[in-house]
């Protein structure tokens, strides 16, 4: 069992792209939260998920009857779905909490998903539609979009403007840019920026500043998580931490739009000492 949340996320994503084991990574982002989580055992399930699609789809079926097997082994036999009553609920983040409640958000959901097709030889790609996360196979000549948090349902052009609509009152049109695929830090990053948004509104200071942290491992050239993170240990009063992040925003962006208030805030900060909490 891992002892060390940071490090097991950190030996999960700090590799090459085709070495990232999207699932394992994603379960990792638990660990904080879930310190005797069982990362193996979980991975397990999405093994076991994946033999009960190959059992009902031979492996040389077309791309058609790979997603129908999916789609009746998750949504149908096993009742994944998305959580419209309670969306903001951290546990829909959570891939082991999404495997034992059977619920989750568009990404989350997503990326049981592409784990699952990919155990089966099904290629499928994370894509950060505006405000609602989806997948994509692309094969020769055809491009399938599909969301499984409405059950892996194939979304035409017409429902992404929908979407869009939806969320957007018409002031987004659609873009094929919206459709490009992610890479799985990306995916990451989007996964704990949902988070980070979530502990926000809670107004839960550790869990955000936990999230924070995973976030600059994930990619620790992003001058906005050590602005946000020094802008959070000034509010839990640790000023020297405060000031040591807010010096790093600012040298990797030292032309930012907001680079004045940073540089105002640091002299403020003058030589206060640290309170630990």
């Amino acid at each position: 069992m891992v002892t060390d949340p940071y490090q097991a996320f950190r030996h999960a994503v700090d590799r090459p792209e085709d070495k990232i084991d999207l699932g394992r990574a994603a379960l990792t982002i638990a660990l904080p939260d879930y310190p005797d989580l069982d990362v193996v055992a979980c991975l397990a399930r999405v093994d076991d998920l994946a033999v009960e699609v190959t059992q009902r789809c031979p492996a040389e079926d077309d791309v058609y009857h790979s997603l129908a097997a999916l789609n009746h082994v998750l949504f149908t036999g096993h009742g994944f779905r998305g959580n419209h009553e309670d969306y903001f609920d951290p546990k829909n983040s959570f891939l082991n909490e999404v495997l034992e409640r059977k619920t989750g958000i568009p990404i989350s959901l997503s990326v049981l998903y592409m784990e699952v097709a990919r155990r089966v030889g099904l290629t499928l790609a994370g894509v950060g539609f505006p405000g609602h996360f989806l997948v994509k196979y692309v094969g020769e000549g055809e491009e399938i979009v599909i969301d499984p948090f409405v059950g892996g349902e194939v979304r035409s052009r017409s429902d992404l403007n929908r979407i869009l609509r939806d969320l957007y009152g018409g002031k987004v049109a659609f873009d094929r840019e919206f459709l490009a695929p992610l890479s799985k830090k990306q995916i990451l990053k989007r996964m704990l920026a949902n988070l980070k948004s979530i502990y926000l509104k809670k107004n839960d200071l550790a869990k955000t500043l936990l999230v924070i942290d995973r976030l600059i491992i994930l990619d620790p050239a992003a001058p906005e998580d050590f602005r946000d993170r020094g802008l959070l240990y000034l509010r839990l009063e640790c000023f020297t931490q405060a000031r040591e992040d807010l010096q790093t925003y600012l040298e990797l962006a030292p032309h930012a739009d907001d680079a004045g208030v940073i540089r105002e805030q640091i002299v403020s900060l003058g030589n206060q000492g640290t309170l630990l909490h």
